[in-house]
């Protein structure tokens, strides 16, 4: 039997995000009584449905019918000839089903595969049906056989029809997306996409895969950095080469950062679908890699204020029986909505990562503004290409045996349970200022301890009754979120610098508590706490600073402040984003000036964004007055996608330049920040 599920996450009772989930796929791949595929099992799927279940997320779902896909859908992508082939696998002999295998690329077929397949791509479909119609806000679809190698003509790597690619030009025909962007997180190159987009400059493909200069599946040249993509297309196929094993977070989230997310802004799509391979993540027998499953949480999240929120994620690989089905929930419940847990190990990206990243960069920078400032490869070119295989072959020999063993014996902890709050979103507001729908209103009675701390720090004047209200609300608020009994926050206060000093005082008490404090505009902004590293200060304006004053304090200098769209867009992506990560605060405090000049589209991007970090318990804070922006940032607060930004200009040069400047100089304390490899020795080598 097959299902979908489609899942309906109430936050509050008036704001509710949905998820749509479909299954389908269980046959097994084999021709004959004993399975010819060890890894590529039925099992993929009731694991992860079970966990599922077990997770409580399954009970948030409801049941729709899946379809299959018909000709018309198929050949999209696929030759009339191949589909005429594939049609008559269920009426062939053993023998016969024996022999049509063959002429393909590890791949297996079943009597009942041509079935199967039909219903992964239909699977795929009805969710793109279900997000442009706004009748679900994201999904995924968990199927088999996965798609995302096979060919026009071929089928190849356990794919007969390519999912996401069918879905991909099906968007395009039958709603008129003008760009689609792929991400493809599986641990292999998905050739087949590839090749169906290649010289096509409406779809940005971007993979990442194990490649080993070459020497892993599916052993192909275009797989490697400088297949750019062809003609028109050229550009819009960006491919990272991982030529180690045991990448981790850091190498992810890097990845992500410094050429994805930037690229994707800059390309603005209308539709995000991701080949959501989980081959990737720890202890996979294909992979080999030390990415941890909640490294998806956070994936997904920085993916989900692209499009408007259209996103629809597609089951590839994934063969590890325990970090397959965790990988999907820690999708499924941020797509869900529920805060992301806090990042885990995350040590800056190895060796052979920033080897990657650089050579990326260098090899789009022609194509994107966001890269422009990309360094150059040195003209050795040691990199990625495969100047030193000889001499590495026997070492990769003894290599692959301790993978082997190591593999094995791979253990990791289970993921932390992510608790959502009983509040997602509260607001200290002024009377006469409406609560948006979705949000609770906060205030608390005054604590007389906190009041005489107030008034002796912050408040002598006798007659400041109502400031000293809201920043009693302040601290009991901060205490609540510090408990996980509410989720994130937003207050008008009627002086954001003392109230910015006020809060980063009270939560620095804690022993555990770090304060990332992020000022958007000009503004004083308290050093308390900076110079042991309890808070994190980056603070963008148009103003003219002095020289850093610790590693803490970060002043970010845009020549026209926040007002320009695309250096403050690129400065929150490349900068801001590792820094916090890096940081791992257990809370956020986000400032908004009267003077930010900052437009509500990337107010709200940039709060979406920041609830990756702290379990997403961000602390908003904004001038009494300011009260038309209460609603944008009240809708970000409780999970809505931002708005589009459109297609990003080229960033002032001078901007460009003085970013860069920046990172070049904080990468030696933040490593987050690096995206070239050390020029001698140095760099983590995991």
């Amino acid at each position: 039997m097959f299902f979908s599920y489609g899942v309906v996450a109430a936050l509050f009772a008036l704001c509710f995000s949905t998820f749509y989930l479909v299954i389908a796929g269980k046959l097994n791949c084999c021709v004959n009584a004993v399975p010819t595929c060890k890894i590529e099992v039925p099992e993929r799927l009731t694991v992860s449905h079970e966990a599922l279940i077990k997770t409580g997320l399954a009970g948030r779902c409801v049941s729709v019918p899946v379809h299959e896909a018909t000709d018309a859908d198929i050949l999209l992508v696929h030759s009339e000839e191949y589909l005429e082939a594939v049609k008559k696998t269920p009426y062939m002999t053993l023998e016969d089903l024996q022999e049509f295998t063959r002429q393909y690329g590890d791949v297996y077929f079943h009597p009942n595969i041509y079935h199967c397949a039909k219903l992964a791509a239909g699977a795929a479909l009805q969710l793109v049906d279900s997000v442009m119609t706004g009748k679900v806000r994201n999904g995924m679809a968990l199927v088999r056989p996965p798609g995302h190698h096979s060919m026009r003509s071929a089928a190849n790597g356990f794919c007969v029809f390519n999912n996401v690619a069918i879905a991909a030009r099906y968007a395009k025909q039958q709603y008129g997306v003008k760009r689609v962007l792929i991400v493809d997180w599986d641990v292999h190159h998905g050739q087949g996409v590839q090749y169906c987009f290649e010289d096509d400059p409406s779809v940005l493909y971007f993979s990442w895969h194990r490649y080993e200069h070459q020497k892993f599946w599916p052993h192909l040249r275009e797989s490697d950095y400088d297949s750019v993509g062809k003609k028109k297309g050229a550009g819009f196929n960006i491919n990272v080469p991982w030529n180690k094993v045991g990448m981790k977070n850091s190498d992810y989230l890097s990845v992500f950062c410094h050429i994805l997310l930037p690229v994707a802004y800059e390309f603005s799509p209308d539709l995000v679908l991701v080949c959501a391979g989980f081959d990737s993540a720890i202890g996979d027998p294909e992979g080999k890699m030390c990415a941890s499953p909640d490294v998806f949480a956070h994936l997904t999240h920085l993916l989900m204020n692209l499009a408007g929120g259209k996103l629809c994620a597609v089951l590839e690989g994934g063969y590890n029986l325990t970090s397959l089905p965790q990988s999907v929930c820690e999708t499924v419940q941020t797509l869900l909505g529920d805060p992301a847990p806090r990042p885990a190990n995350l040590d800056g990206p190895c060796l052979s990562a920033l080897e990657s990243l650089h050579c990326v960069r260098s090899a789009h920078r022609q194509y994107w503004s966001c890269l422009k400032h990309a360094a150059e490869l040195p003209t050795s070119d040691v990199t990625t290409k495969r100047i030193k295989l000889a001499e590495e072959e026997e070492a990769d020999k003894l290599k692959k045996v301790e993978e082997e063993k190591s593999a094995e014996e791979e253990v990791w902890p289970e993921p932390p349970k992510r608790v959502a709050p009983a509040v997602r979103t509260a607001l200290v507001l002024p009377n006469g200022v409406a609560c948006p729908d979705g949000c609770k209103r906060f205030s608390s009675s005054e604590d007389p301890v906190i009041v005489n701390k107030l008034r002796e720090n912050f408040l002598k004047d006798a007659d400041d009754s109502d400031a000293l209200t809201t920043l009693s609300s302040l601290i009991a608020l901060v205490e609540k979120m510090e408990r996980n009994e509410i989720c994130n926050g937003l207050a008008l206060v009627p002086d954001v610098s003392m109230a910015m000093m006020c809060v980063v005082q009270h939560a620095a008490t804690a022993l555990c508590n770090r304060v990332l404090v992020v000022c958007v505009g000009d503004a004083v902004v308290s050093s308390h706490g900076t110079e042991n590293g309890k808070t994190l200060v980056v603070q963008f304006s148009n103003r003219e600073s002095e020289e850093q004053k610790c590693k803490y304090h970060i002043p970010v200098c845009l020549k026209k402040g926040c007002s320009d769209v695309s250096g403050f867009t690129q400065a929150v992506l490349g900068l801001l984003l590792p820094l916090g990560y890096e940081y791992d605060p257990s809370l956020v405090l986000l400032a908004r000036m009267p003077d930010s000049g900052l437009c509500d589209s990337v107010w709200q991007q940039l709060t979406g964004l920041l609830q990756g970090i702290a379990q997403g318990h961000t602390l908003v804070l904004m001038q009494e007055g300011e009260t038309s922006c209460v609603g944008p940032t009240a809708s970000s607060l409780i999970g809505d996608a931002a708005p589009s930004l459109g297609k990003l200009h080229a960033p002032l040069p001078e901007d460009v330049e003085a970013l860069e400047r920046l990172r070049h100089r904080l990468q030696v304390d933040w490593k987050l920040l690096q995206t070239t490899a050390p020029e001698t020795g140095g760099g983590d080598e995991h």
